[in-house]
């Protein structure tokens, strides 16, 4: 019963995904003054995880499965973002940079009250009187 539970799964996948996005945001803004420079950033956790782990696809949860796949938990590639460059070629903006920082944070954090959360359903499950 308790041996897949996709909850931890999608929580840990939502956590690297963020750690990820943030360590892309910190390079971005390191080479802020970098000339020729193009800002970099990756998909949404939403669309990463969606088609790996989509409504009405079969998913294996263990590797004996015939069928499904058991999903692909990497991290995508960077991609360069299309924005206005400054007069030395580079494309980031702080201030855009700052807003992709706070939103992998928050992300960050949702993904670690989904997994508190879930881990106390579960402890509270388990209890005996």
């Amino acid at each position: 019963m308790f041996e897949n539970l996709d909850i931890f799964a999608m929580s840990s996948a939502m956590a690297r995904h963020a750690g990820q996005r943030q360590a892309i945001v910190a390079q971005n803004v390191a080479n802020a003054d970098t000339p020729g420079y193009s800002a970099r950033d990756i998909p949404d956790f939403r669309s990463v995880y969606a088609p790996a782990h989509g409504e009405g696809t079969q998913r294996a949860s263990r590797v004996a499965h015939l069928h499904g796949s058991m999903g692909d938990t990497s991290v995508p590639a960077p991609v360069a973002i299309k924005d206005q460059s400054s007069p030395n070629g580079n494309r980031v903006s702080l201030e855009t940079e700052m807003l992709r920082s706070v939103d992998a944070k928050r992300s960050h954090d949702r993904a670690l009250a989904i997994y508190k959360t879930a881990l106390n359903v579960l402890r509270s499950t388990m209890r005996t009187n």
